[in-house]
């Protein structure tokens, strides 16, 4: 056992007195030590039931014979830090937590880990670590919200923003708003569309470090405590296996998590974690793999906000292996990756079933014959950008609109909200990106305010920092290179023409070579908007959104 290095021998008798101090047994010291990781905190919604989860945990990894321990992870909520500073210090978690939870695990030696995350960034950042660590790994989610109801409809968080929109267009009255204040989140979860933290945990599932349901049974089922237990379990089956991360998150399963991601409908938040994802196990992951996967994966799901569907009719549906079993049957996926149940993917899903075609749609009869993400190129986005095509209304798909140009988000929410920006605008929102924000901030407020006053089938809006898994609509981001390392986005002026493409994958500026070259020589780097802390360190290593926001010495 690995905890061998830390507990055996006279060498260690100083570390075992520090065990009895904990009031371990001598039975339990002897038994493989099981850190799980523990992202619990009163502030973020989805977080708010994780002790019971790891309660769950404890009492299933105790049953088949390990010793668990809990340390923690922090998280962030994305949608309190929303529209403000906080939201700088979202997407930068998830590195502090693949750096922490790799602290944690080594110094203690642990034989083995069970990931305990929900929201945005936990996720992806204990999927990093748990590639980096290797040690046998199971990963269990808090589960997502139930959506709310609202004067007789399902509604979700993305409505509430909208409502803001709508209220600022005149066309909801107070009392309105706090209505679908009172009643979009009804519960504990991650909020209940096909956002980023249900995107990622969806993807635990495809990737094969979680166990069936993972990414779609909600977090107030006792389904939920159930699976607990049994990932609790799942982990000591893969210590007497000898199953580690590296033998799950192959290349392979990576490309299965991405075509996964293309029939869901996913957040495009999930563009920069799966990158990053991928550097832990030395594969070189470029976001234009995205398109040829696109090109042959149709859109199966339109969860909100792209559609009508929450993530408790997913689950009811048959969840992420009914959509996995479709695309496996239509020769999509490489189902021979192993798992953490120790079986292939091919065993796990021999049997799911798809018991709501209206939720998930059949093969032959998918919401679009192409994924739901997209990569753009062009003379704006030379290295790429993301927009979540199954969220784009039809007459968006191709658009030649002029440039209202903003170089912070607050501004821009500004002048939306001010009634500035007028049907046919590309609003352009630069020096947002991993150095200019610093820390990338999602642009919900602004996304939200257009289809909030009715300018959704009109107004694109286009930026170097991200989006919400709760934006929609021709909404397009991670453009690199960003704003602040002098990317094109950073030369564009008020007025000229942007050309946006989605089926040919084009983002265009209509300014000629010449004259961007001479835009080019003129322009000048900013200053930094942040020189001290965390968010300063982090700018200095931090790369483009198309490298998936990784950190380089």
């Amino acid at each position: 056992m690995i905890s061998d290095n830390m507990k055996e021998g006279m060498q260690q008798a100083p570390a075992r007195s520090l065990l009895n101090a904990l009031g371990f047994t001598a039975e339990e010291i002897r038994k493989p030590m099981v850190g799980i990781v523990s992202s619990f905190n009163e502030i973020v919604p989805g977080h708010m039931n994780i002790d019971k989860i790891v309660e769950a945990v404890k009492l299933g990894v105790a049953e088949a014979g390990g010793m668990p321990v809990v340390f923690p992870a922090i998280a962030v909520c994305d949608g309190i830090a929303m529209g403000h500073v906080g939201m700088k210090y979202s997407l930068v978690t998830r590195d502090l937590i693949a750096d922490s939870t790799e602290c944690m695990a080594i110094a203690h030696q642990f034989d083995a880990l069970v990931m305990v995350p929900n929201c945005d960034k936990n996720v992806p950042g204990l999927l990093m670590a748990a590639a980096r660590v290797n040690v046998p790994t199971v990963f269990v989610s808090g589960g997502p919200m139930l959506a709310g109801h609202v004067k007789g409809r399902k509604r979700s968080l993305s409505s509430m923003f909208e409502a803001v929109g709508a209220h600022a267009a005149g066309t909801m009255t107070e009392e309105d708003v706090l209505e679908f204040e009172n009643k979009v989140c009804p519960t504990c979860g991650s909020c209940s569309g096909m956002y980023t933290a249900n995107s990622m945990n969806c993807l635990t599932e495809a990737l094969g470090m979680g166990l069936q349901g993972n990414g779609t049974i909600p977090a107030v089922y006792s389904e939920r405590l159930k699976l607990a237990k049994h990932a609790g379990m799942a982990v000591m089956e893969m210590v007497r296996k000898n199953i580690r991360p590296r033998d799950i998150m192959t290349k392979d399963a990576v490309l299965n998590a991405l075509t996964v991601d293309m029939a869901l409908g996913c957040s495009t938040n999930s563009m920069l974690h799966l990158p990053a994802i991928a550097h832990e196990i030395g594969f070189d992951f470029d976001i234009s793999f995205a398109n040829p996967i696109s090109e042959k994966t149709p859109n199966l799901c339109h969860l909100a906000p792209a559609g009508p569907t929450y993530m408790e009719d997913l689950n009811e549906a048959g969840g992420v292996y009914a959509v996995m079993k479709i695309l496996a049957d239509a020769g999509l996926l490489h189902t021979d990756c192993m798992t953490v149940t120790g079986k292939t993917v091919g065993e796990n899903i021999k049997n799911a079933v798809n018991r709501n075609p209206e939720v998930i749609r059949p093969i032959d009869n998918p919401y679009s014959k192409t994924g739901g993400l997209a990569v753009l190129k062009g003379n704006l986005a030379p290295d790429g950008s993301v927009v979540k095509r199954s969220a784009v209304v039809p007459e968006m798909m191709v658009h030649d609109g002029p440039a209202r140009v903003f170089d912070c988000e607050e501004d821009a929410i500004a002048a939306i909200k001010g009634g500035k920006i007028v049907a046919g605008d590309v609003v352009v929102i630069r020096y947002e990106g991993p150095k200019g924000g610093p820390g990338m901030r999602e642009m919900l407020n602004p996304t939200s305010a257009i289809a909030g006053m009715g300018l959704g089938s009109t107004v694109a809006l286009i930026t170097d920092g991200r989006f919400s898994g709760a934006s929609r609509g021709a909404s397009i981001g991670h453009v690199s290179p960003e704003a602040a390392v002098g990317g094109p986005i950073a030369l564009v002026e008020e007025g000229d023409m942007i050309h946006i493409d989605i089926p040919n994958l084009k983002l265009e500026l209509l300014v000629s070579d010449e004259e961007l070259a001479a835009r080019k020589a003129k322009w000048q780097p900013r200053k930094p908007k942040v020189t001290t802390g965390y968010l300063a360190r982090y700018a200095e290593m931090v790369t483009s959104g198309n490298r998936g926001a990784i950190l380089e010495v």
